[in-house]
């Protein structure tokens, strides 16, 4: 068996007779709080002993069989700490949510290696869960470049499950605030239309057929001249989902510079002009995180948490009212999603 140097934790567990017939690897899942992804990856590396032998994944149990796994230590990342600024939220022994500053790329990728939210958490946390790759220590969800808000990260493997359940379930609940140009056909819409990568650039993402099911439930808050302040909810979360469904129904995210450059210039007669003066008054896209509400994995708790805007985003947004004295204003504050 080729173990690593770190110390593993380990586990030993027998099989009830009500469990018997039962896969390995959806047993251990189940009694774990591992991924069936990762309990193969265990059973790969020769971790997993059924019976004093090296099993299969898919291999039947049997009542009374000695089942003893060892977990890893998460390898040391190669990736190295920088003392960013980061704003904290929350912190526990398990988890943090952090209100991710826009411009921030969450993990690094082509184009950027370093100064990127990980980074940041090696710097703070010293034992960031393991689960996600080596790029991803800790990232259960993400947030694009541009968008600002509130994001969860796991400190252990425990937790890092836990909340991947918790998304997978749709038990974590994701409001945004966003502005899109013109006018959406009604106060309230649930966008159910599948994402994929655009058959053409493979930068963007697109409503296509084929791609995976996405649900967004959107409320207009306030209407303005030519734009509207939205709640944006996510029932599903692919890339760049609020983005894409807006940029489908023809309301892209006011400032989006991938789905809806250049939009304003084609909003002609009287709301001109003051579509002109919001999208100069937009450096990024108007998108921002403003609250996270789940079940905290591993004591219970209920957690809710909201950001307020950050400044670039409150400036467009006070503008847009004032221009108007007083925006009309749809619904109430909480809406429904």
């Amino acid at each position: 068996m080729n173990e690593r140097a770190a110390p593993a934790r380990e586990h030993r567990l027998v099989v009830p007779a009500d469990d018997e017939g039962a896969r390995l690897d959806a047993w251990l899942a189940g009694h774990l709080e591992l991924s069936r992804t990762r309990i193969a990856r265990l059973v790969a590396e020769e971790r997993v002993l059924l019976n004093g032998s090296v099993p299969r994944k898919a291999e039947p149990v049997q009542a009374g069989d000695e089942v003893v796994v060892r977990v890893p230590a998460p390898a040391p990342t190669a990736l190295e700490p920088e003392d960013l600024p980061l704003e904290i939220v929350r912190e526990d022994e398990h988890l943090l949510v952090v209100n991710k500053a826009a411009g921030m790329v969450v993990h690094p990728a082509p184009g950027h290696r370093t100064g990127t939210l990980v980074h940041a958490l090696l710097h703070h946390v010293r034992d960031l869960s393991g689960i996600g790759g080596e790029l991803r220590p800790g990232i259960v969800h993400r947030l694009d470049r541009d968008t600002s808000g509130l994001l969860v990260v796991a400190k252990s493997d425990e937790a890092h499950q836990g909340l991947a359940d918790l998304l997978r379930r749709r038990k974590m609940r994701r409001l945004y605030l966003a502005v899109a140009w013109g006018h959406l056909d009604a106060p309230m819409l649930r966008v159910d239309e599948p994402i994929g990568r655009h058959p053409s650039d493979r930068t963007r993402m697109a409503v296509i057929q084929g791609g995976r099911r996405a649900v967004t439930h959107l409320r207009v808050r306030e209407r303005w001249s030519g734009a509207e302040l939205l709640d944006a909810g996510l029932e599903t979360g692919r890339t760049h989902q609020i983005r894409v469904h807006l940029h489908h129904l023809g309301h892209p995210v006011v400032g989006d510079q991938t789905y809806g450059p250049g939009w304003e210039r084609g909003i002609a007669g009287p709301n001109r002009h003051w579509a002109a003066g919001l999208a100069r008054r937009a450096p990024r896209q108007l998108l921002h995180a403003r609250l996270l509400a789940f079940t905290h994995p591993i004591t219970g708790e209920s957690i809710r948490l909201e950001a307020p805007l950050p400044d670039d985003f409150r400036t467009a947004v006070d503008w847009a009212r004032g221009d108007l004295d007083g925006a009309r204003r749809v619904g109430n504050d909480e809406g429904s999603t």
